[in-house]
């Protein structure tokens, strides 16, 4: 049997042994279906999100973001003011919301128009899609928090 067959079969069963897990437990799987009603969140990053931030819907913005090591901290000293960068938190959260930034500026027209906006000011695409994914952490830790927010886009396709 080929290495890659095998590899595949692997990921498949823990897929299903995953999609299993937040099946069963209905409070996991409400709050995986109410994350995936952004544009760009899927299963994948669902399950990223229940196992890397299981505080996600409890916290304020800025704990959700330098939990998901995307908050900047200044390299500030003495008179000297260096860049911003995000360092910490947790690294597979950041690498999902890295692949679902991705997505949603393409998918998305309120993350889409943001990410633009951010560039034609002048940012680096990588700094202007590190905003996105804050947005993204930020506005997820929202819709877990309050459950009676409802979606610009999901109010759009109901009219």
């Amino acid at each position: 049997m080929d290495c890659s067959h095998l590899l595949d079969r692997q990921i498949g069963a823990c897929d299903k042994a995953i999609a299993a897990q937040i099946a069963a437990d209905e409070t996991m799987k409400a709050r995986a279906q109410r994350v995936q009603q952004v544009a760009g969140v899927g299963p994948v990053v669902a399950a990223v999100l229940q196992a890397g931030i299981p505080e996600l819907g409890t916290l304020t913005p800025c704990e959700a973001a330098a939990l998901a090591g995307l908050a900047p901290y200044d390299c500030d000293s003495g008179p000297r003011k260096g860049t911003r960068r995000i360092w910490g938190g947790r690294a597979p959260v950041r690498c999902a919301l890295y692949m679902t930034a991705m997505t949603a500026i393409r998918h998305d027209p309120i993350l889409k128009a943001y990410y633009i906006k951010l560039r034609t000011a002048g940012k680096k695409p990588m700094v202007a899609l590190t905003a996105v994914m804050r947005k993204l952490v930020v506005l997820l830790n929202h819709l877990l928090k309050n459950p009676e927010f409802e979606l610009a886009s999901t109010r759009a396709g109901t009219n």
